[in-house]
């Protein structure tokens, strides 16, 4: 079942159960997949890599926009963004942990050969592709930066 589908009958569920919170997320999402689908060059259908990089967009403005709300002390506003992250989430594939992330970004060092942290961008490339949807952008990095260290 394609994420549109699943959206528009979890808004069913959401107004059925009068659950504020879940519903503005999942409007988010919805309004976000309708934009995706009529822009200019996007096809009429989204593809599940497509689905999923705009749930983690998502998910990335929401994060970034709890952070600058707790960093003003507006406590308010930030709870309203974690209610919809957490929603947006559930729909996300299930993110690696720190161990399977290490993992696979040292056989990826090993598979490219790559031996100083001026090999990054080799690494990073690789990595972003085989990992896109499984970890945060940020998070492999880090990942990356702290192996080619050593």
């Amino acid at each position: 079942m394609s994420l549109e589908l699943n959206i528009n009958a979890a808004i069913k569920a959401a107004m059925l159960a009068k659950s504020e919170a879940e519903l503005r997320a999942l409007r988010a999402i919805k309004a976000a997949v309708l934009l995706a689908k009529t822009a200019e060059g996007g096809g009429a259908e989204l593809t599940e890599a497509d689905e999923t990089k705009l749930l983690q967009k998502l998910a990335k403005q929401r994060k970034d926009s709890l952070e600058i709300f707790r960093q003003q002390n507006r406590e308010d506003l930030a709870v309203k963004e974690e209610e919809e992250l957490v929603v947006i989430e559930r729909y996300l594939p299930k993110q690696m942990d720190e161990a399977e992330l290490k993992a696979v970004i040292t056989e990826i060092i090993a598979t490219t050969g790559a031996s100083s942290p001026a090999d990054m961008g080799k690494v990073m490339g690789v990595a972003s592709k085989q990992l896109a949807g499984k970890a945060d952008g940020k998070a492999i990095s880090t990942m990356v930066k702290e192996l080619l260290a050593k």
